[in-house]
């Protein structure tokens, strides 16, 4: 597999950019994430890269960041989604987004996503849930999470704030995005969490 190619940025498509390394020009499939990232013409550019092979044909995919390499990969291993479903995916929602909305179950936000329904959103939850670890989807907040994880009363806290939150219109990621954000979530009561966390939305 190629992980990187990095060379000069020599043009791009709707889709695709083409990066000459070595003599070569390698088309490049890419989200726009990518796209809307550009440096100048002839400047140097790295993608870090998927390579993928049917029968009939190679492609290679690239992303700016390792993270959202990875996140392609585990995307088209998803049965439904291929790899531009995954583009499509990537394009639509940020990584945090993504995140989010796979940890909350929220299908919706999801399908938002061109090419991916109600029910491949569902069953993208269902496969990629247990692959996305929570450090990941709160990043800075990790470490108040983790310590968090054994008191079943803010744990408890939590989750009415965040169904609360759902109920007055947030989706269910942007809930517990908003939750999640907010700190010294230990000391809060449901209502006190419910105002930070819609204080960090205004």
């Amino acid at each position: 597999m190629i992980s990187y190619i990095s060379g000069i940025y020599a043009g791009h498509s709707t889709d695709a950019v083409v990066i000459e390394c070595g003599g070569i020009g390698f088309c490049i499939r890419v989200p726009e994430t990518v796209l809307n990232r550009l440096p100048a013409k002839n400047s140097e550019f790295k993608l870090y890269t998927y390579l993928h092979v049917k029968e009939d044909a190679m492609q290679l995919y690239g992303f700016i960041s390792k993270e959202e390499q990875e996140m392609f990969e585990l995307l088209i291993g998803v049965s439904g989604i291929g790899p531009k479903g995954a583009l499509g995916i990537l394009s639509a929602l940020s990584m945090d987004t993504l995140r989010f909305a796979i940890y909350a179950q929220d299908a919706k936000t999801i399908a938002k996503a061109p090419g991916i329904g109600i029910k491949t959103a569902q069953k993208m939850i269902l496969e990629l849930k247990d692959k996305i670890s929570l450090a990941d989807t709160l990043g800075e907040q990790s470490a108040m999470v983790s310590a968090d994880a054994v008191d079943s009363k803010t744990n408890a806290n939590r989750a009415e704030a965040i169904e609360a939150l759902t109920a007055l219109g947030f989706s269910a990621s942007e809930a517990v995005k908003a939750v999640s954000g907010v700190k010294d979530i230990e000391t809060l009561s449901t209502e006190a969490i419910i105002k930070a966390a819609l204080k960090k939305t205004l």
